[in-house]
């Protein structure tokens, strides 16, 4: 019993430095050198994660674990972190192309899924918010399923309000596999675009540049920001916390009822939601 005890005591610096975080800083390039814009970089299922900026440019605190960095035009990479690290630079290699896809027979326009019931009649709202220095990584969309072979042609989603300057924001689509739900990407080329300051809605009707067949299952469609206007975040931090209102650096969307995933933080675990925000799919069923 006297031995358990003294392995005990001996574990426990251990355990609890394995818990402390250290700053890892670095930037993202490929094999050209050229900066890669917008990688999620963490720790997959640790609810530790961020985004690089648009000039590949990382910071985040994680325990020493293996550091991960996912984009969908690149291969994942990794990083074994030890300790801190100030100028780190990962080289990101180019994701082989999948070879041309011919599609042929007969095809017929059809929507994948639709938004499904607004709740309250638009007085429900799903808002996303950027508080912390970095914010970036939260995912959140809606479910479709395909029954037979489906080309996506367009991806249609509307923004209630934004409060959030230079917001840029993705669409990213994951294949749900298996009884425990693992997530697969399925984009060779990310979809990017600008959502505007607005109290207005604004409606986005997105088509991706790379020929996508979704072959019969379930799909994730999800919504994220990826990038913002640093100096506006910085600002915000700086004030007294009685001078923050909440609608500052808050993105709100409309309540749907069909429930969907919600990610957390970037690479973090998908959990369960009981709504949506309304994405829309439609395209051409085979």
């Amino acid at each position: 019993m006297r031995i358990e005890l003294v392995s005990a005591a001996l574990l426990l610096p251990a355990l609890l430095f394995a818990q402390e975080r250290v700053t890892v800083k670095g930037r993202i390039v490929n094999e050209q050198g050229v900066a890669v814009e917008y990688v999620q970089v963490g720790l997959p299922g640790r609810q530790i994660g961020t985004i690089s900026t648009a000039d590949g440019r990382f910071e985040i605190e994680v325990p020493c674990d293996t550091l991960e960095f996912f984009h969908v035009s690149y291969q994942p990479a990794c990083y074994p972190v030890t300790g801190p690290a100030d100028n780190l630079v990962v080289v990101l290699q180019e994701q082989e192309l999948p070879p041309a896809v011919f599609i042929g027979g007969n095809a017929k326009e059809k929507y994948l899924v639709r938004p499904g019931k607004n709740v309250l009649k638009n007085m429900g709202v799903v808002s996303t918010a950027l508080r912390s220095e970095h914010p970036q990584g939260r995912e959140l969309g809606s479910i479709a399923r395909a029954k037979r072979p489906f080309l996506v042609k367009d991806i249609l989603l509307s923004v209630r309000s934004n409060h959030i300057p230079g917001c840029v924001a993705s669409v990213n689509i994951y294949r749900i596999e298996g009884k425990e739900e693992s997530f697969v990407n399925v984009l060779h080329k990310p979809i990017y675009f600008d959502v505007a300051v607005s109290d207005d809605p604004q409606h986005f009707d997105i088509q991706p540049e790379e020929t996508l067949l979704l072959e019969p299952g379930r799909y994730f469609i999800a919504f994220q920001i990826v990038g913002y206007d640093a100096p506006a975040m910085q600002a915000f931090l700086a004030k007294p916390e009685e001078e923050k209102r909440f609608w500052e650096m808050t993105m709100n969307f409309n309540v749907f009822l069909k429930s969907s995933y919600l990610r957390e933080t970037a690479l973090g675990e998908m959990k369960h939601y009981p709504v949506n925000i309304g994405v829309a799919v439609k395209g051409l069923e085979f």
